[in-house]
């Protein structure tokens, strides 16, 4: 256990509580007191820790998953277990529990843009699917804010979205085995969403240089960063702006943004 623990990164309470959780299989016992773990175990060991730690899923619902995938199952069927389990990616973070009271502020209302846009989109996606009331509830959350977001809006994101999952699946492609399909599903899933994001906005501020050069170069040492927490370049806490601002000005001045 030892080893495993060592090669798994996986403190040994945790393996033991999995273990009694019947999330991990048992080892071999080589004595009363002593067994020996396997590389299936490990492999295993690491889905668990995916659906836990990085996924956020509760011991019971690791376990349906694990259950699940036990069983002989393709690519196809193991990404679905998968995101069914992990359930919608977008959360309605601009609605308070003292909003939204009638029957339009309800994600059930923004399902039917949502089935426009997989139909323009010619994706064959299941009815009960939790990307589905995601989407929505994100629409409902824009709405919320002011800012609508309609299909004409939504399509070429659409596009962009479907060659991003092209490459995920290319991705599970090399992998053969249901375990190593299920935790790499889970990977890309939770833990790609954020370096996906973070790559976007690096790209917007490329594209906002591109465009904006000028003003760029009117403010070469401003930064976006809160007050006292600069980085080389920045606008310090309690010293005056740059010249023509205050700190941050135009999307394209920022260095560090």
């Amino acid at each position: 256990m030892s080893e495993l623990s060592r090669r798994s990164g996986v403190a040994i309470p945790t393996i033991k509580f999995y273990l009694r959780e019947g999330l991990l299989p048992a080892g071999h016992a080589t004595a009363s007191n002593q067994a020996d773990y396997d590389e299936d175990h490990l492999r295993r060991l690491r889905l668990v820790r995916a659906l836990i730690s990085f996924g956020g899923l509760s011991v019971t619902a690791s376990r349906e998953v694990l259950g699940a995938i036990s069983e002989p199952l393709d690519i196809f069927h193991t990404l679905g277990v998968a995101h069914y389990a992990l359930g919608a990616p977008v959360a309605d973070t601009a609605a308070s529990p003292t909003e939204g009271t009638g029957p339009t502020d309800e994600p059930d209302a923004y399902v039917g843009e949502v089935t426009a846009l997989i139909d323009a989109m010619g994706w064959d996606v299941g009815d009960s699917s939790p990307g589905r009331a995601g989407l929505a509830t994100g629409l409902r959350a824009l709405h919320k804010v002011g800012a609508d977001v309609g299909l004409a809006d939504l399509l070429p994101y659409a596009r962009l979205a479907e060659a991003t999952a092209r490459l995920d699946l290319d991705h599970l492609a090399d992998f053969k085995d249901r375990i190593d399909v299920a935790e790499r599903a889970v990977v890309l899933t939770v833990l790609l969403e954020p370096v996906l994001a973070t790559l976007r906005r690096l790209a917007q501020e490329n594209e906002a240089t591109l465009r904006y050069p000028t003003e760029r170069m009117e403010h070469p040492t401003a930064d976006c960063t809160p007050a006292g927490k600069g980085t080389p370049g920045g606008v310090a806490a309690g010293k005056s702006a740059p010249r023509g601002g205050a700190q941050g000005a135009g999307p394209g001045a920022a260095r560090g943004a």
